[in-house]
């Protein structure tokens, strides 16, 4: 019986924080996204969800990923850095996107021709 409260405890404790990480981790899934006619709240919250499995498979796979996270520090300010990095600059890679993150310097500039 204790085996069986230990799993349960287990299972409410992903849970519970999953729901926080999307809630209070710069994903806003708490937002109402009742903005739309008919399905645009589903398709927003399942572009909410499918993001948060990429950067939960990044953050198991991807090491240049999980240095630039831990380099920054708070999932919601890593997330905070990239959207503003990405409104003005263009990255040639994901790469170099990336150490972007990690150090805070500038991508390097790709000349054409």
């Amino acid at each position: 019986m204790a085996e069986l409260a230990a799993c349960g405890r287990a299972r409410w404790k992903i849970e519970n924080e999953t729901f926080n990480t999307l809630k209070t981790k710069g994903y806003n899934l708490e937002h109402n996204f009742g903005h739309g006619k008919q399905r645009l709240a589903a398709v927003l919250a399942t572009m909410n969800l499918i993001a948060f499995a990429m950067h939960t498979v990044a953050d198991l796979v991807d090491d240049a990923w999980k240095a630039a996270r831990a380099a920054v520090g708070a999932r919601k300010r890593f997330f905070e850095d990239l959207r503003a990095i990405t409104t003005y600059l263009v990255f040639p890679t994901w790469t170099a996107l990336v150490e972007t993150l990690r150090t805070g310097q500038p991508p390097p500039v790709v000349r054409d021709g």
